[in-house]
């Protein structure tokens, strides 16, 4: 067949003004015609399945979902809460109200142990599907990692070793598995990569693609518009994602795949390799989300300071409550419409609330905060984020443990002294021999405006000395000057 070149129209956002019956046939999704070629030997394939449930997190989304109907249509909620910015099709619309589900699927690169608050929105965009009756499948690229992808980067990811894209790849299998509590299939291209053969793929799927349709993608043009440009690896990417897609949609019914609005050029460069490959017009889609900002305009990531991973190991529950809790009211409304699953009418309400007198400040950021906490860590590690902060509030009336304390070791400054190094030692030199102040005088000066605390407590006397029963269970002390700065002291 003439691999003929086709223009692909980006289409934003235009549903509701007409709407198609599928036919029957159309609904059929699992029966494709075998691919006339077989560079991956796909029946000898082991897919690494993780359909387990955590029993270590509670979340909302293993409940049943509901029964499809034309009151559920999911493009249009994404719509409204602004997750949507291109479809390949607006069929789309029509396809995921028919009689059978979707199987829908997003790409996780294992770059890094842990997800990041921007691989989120992936995963949320997984879970509505899921809540309304369609199938999410999560890809993680043990294959792509390997190649690395351009999209959104000025410069070439550095080359991983096999140790760390196997211990990335369990971390991330492990961050999916535990927030969608097990209801989604877990893949690996690996599984299908390791068989490919350059010289067969070259053949059998390079033949399908066309360089000038390659070079106009908008993370290609970028990067050779830079003084960097581009290596043929980066630049291959776009076909390995693309066939992925074609594999993913033969051997697994997979219809649909999700991805951030810098991966346009990557989903419809799968989309064109179904058509042409199988020949099929019709019933492959791509959907792209926005990316998620920061307050700056720039998009989280992992390498920068301050990045928000979905781990616990790397980010405790409390921090990352935290972070939600003190963005600013013009972020709120937005993040609690794109990364939780309150209704539309509640949002409104809080919003609305915002705006009245007598409002009590942070009110909307911690009800975002509680709910994306729960999504990502579970009921448990919101109760765990709640607990730090409510003990860790300076002049809070609930009493420190060793345990509290130690949920948020990792996100303050820490030291460690001998007993003898503390015990009747005045609180102002251990102020600065802990690192709190620059100077006595400084500590005295905040102490004076009574912001030096000593485990949530307030002190009002420069004499103060440390006593055996100011540490906590014989083995912490904290230290705070006013609500935020704090310095853990160990006791060894």
């Amino acid at each position: 067949m003439a691999a003929a070149s086709t223009t692909i129209t980006r289409t934003l956002l235009l549903f509701s003004s007409f709407k198609t019956s599928l036919t029957s046939s159309s609904s059929s999704f699992h029966n494709f015609p075998k691919l006339p070629f077989s560079p991956f030997k796909t029946t000898t394939s082991t897919y690494t399945y993780c359909c387990y449930h955590s029993s270590t997190q509670s979340q909302s989304q293993s409940s049943p979902p509901p029964r499809l109907n034309n009151n559920n249509n999911v493009i249009e909620i994404l719509q409204q809460r602004g997750l949507i910015e291109s479809l390949t099709s607006p069929d789309l619309h029509d396809a995921v109200v028919s009689s059978s589900p979707l199987k829908v699927y997003c790409g996780f690169d294992p770059t890094a142990e842990s997800l990041h608050l921007g691989n989120l929105l992936g995963i949320i965009v997984l879970s509505w599907f899921h809540r309304l009756g369609h199938h999410p499948v999560a890809l993680i690229g043990g294959a792509t990692a390997r190649v690395g992808d351009p999209s959104g980067k000025s410069l070439e990811r550095p080359d991983l070793d096999l140790d760390s894209l196997r211990r990335n790849t369990l971390g991330i299998q492990s961050t999916i598995a535990t927030i969608l509590s097990g209801n989604s299939v877990i893949l690996n291209n690996y599984d299908w990569w390791k068989e490919v053969k350059l010289l067969d793929f070259l053949k059998d799927v390079g033949k399908y693609a066309r360089v000038g349709t390659m070079m106009a993608k908008e993370s290609v043009k970028k990067r050779l518009e830079s003084e960097q440009g581009m290596s043929y690896t980066e630049f291959t990417y776009q076909l390995l994602q693309g066939y992925d897609f074609l594999h993913l949609y033969k051997n697994e019914g997979v219809r649909v795949q999700i991805g951030g609005s810098d991966q346009w050029g990557n989903i419809t460069a799968g989309t064109e390799l179904i058509r042409k490959v199988l020949q099929v017009e019709k019933g492959a889609y791509g959907l792209t989300f926005p990316l998620l900002l920061k307050s700056d305009g720039t998009k989280f990531g992992k390498s920068e300071d301050g990045a928000i991973w979905l781990s616990p190991a790397m980010l405790s529950p409390y921090k990352f409550y935290q972070y939600f809790f003190s963005v600013p009211d013009s972020d709120v409304v937005r993040f609690l419409k794109m990364l939780t699953f309150l209704e539309m009418e509640e949002i409104g309400e809080l919003e609305r609330e915002m705006g009245r007198v007598g409002y009590v400040p942070n009110t909307a950021q911690r009800r975002l905060a509680e709910e994306v906490t729960r999504f990502v860590h579970g009921e448990e590690g919101l109760m765990e984020a709640i607990k730090a902060t409510k003990a860790l509030r300076p002049g809070a009336e609930t009493k420190l443990d060793w345990e509290t304390i130690e949920g948020i070791a990792e996100d303050v400054p820490s030291c460690s002294f001998k007993y003898d190094q503390v015990v009747n030692v005045q609180l102002v030199e251990l102020s600065v021999s802990a690192g709190l102040f620059e100077s006595k005088s400084a500590a005295r000066r905040l102490l004076k405006q009574g912001g030096l605390y000593l485990n949530n407590s307030r002190v009002d006397g420069e004499d103060k000395r440390i006593e055996a029963e100011d540490i906590v269970d014989g083995k912490v002390i904290l230290l705070s000057a006013g609500k935020k700065n704090k310095v853990l002291v160990r006791i060894s």
